[in-house]
């Protein structure tokens, strides 16, 4: 149970990455924090007032409006990193975790989906994922 709740939350986190740059596009860094990591909202209004002061309307403008989850996708990331690592231990955790985000990464970048760039296939970053997995496998391996 816990590589299942370990390759959701890498999946999440790639995810989370995509929209929260598509946010960052309409606003700003600051913005974007304040509005996605609503526990850090004191922080992110300290940053936005001293370093950035650039208008909260920008968040209307952002497009498509899916890309303002990520702050509910961020609550999932916290959950299922704190399960994994339970389960698994952090290094395990963490080992699948990144599989995880490489994998879901490169396939939101094959289909192009979420307004990225498509890109081509590569046979070796396939080798390398599969590599990583081994390395997972060996690891575990006692």
């Amino acid at each position: 149970m816990g590589y299942i709740i370990a390759l959701i939350s890498g999946a999440l986190m790639s995810i989370q990455g995509v929209f929260n740059t598509g946010v960052t596009k309409n606003t700003s860094m600051w913005v974007c924090n304040c509005f996605v990591q609503f526990t850090a909202l004191l922080a992110g209004l300290v940053m936005w007032f001293f370093a950035d002061r650039s208008s909260f309307m920008g968040i209307t403008k952002v497009s498509p409006k899916y890309m303002l989850l990520g702050g509910i996708i961020g609550t999932a990331i916290t959950y299922t990193v704190v399960k994994s690592m339970a389960s698994l231990g952090p290094a395990k955790s963490v080992m699948v975790i990144v599989v995880s985000q490489v994998v879901v990464a490169y396939v939101i970048e094959l289909l192009g989906i979420f307004g990225v760039e498509k890109a081509d296939f590569e046979m070796k970053k396939v080798i390398g994922v599969l590599l990583a997995i081994g390395g997972i496998i060996l690891f575990k391996w006692e």
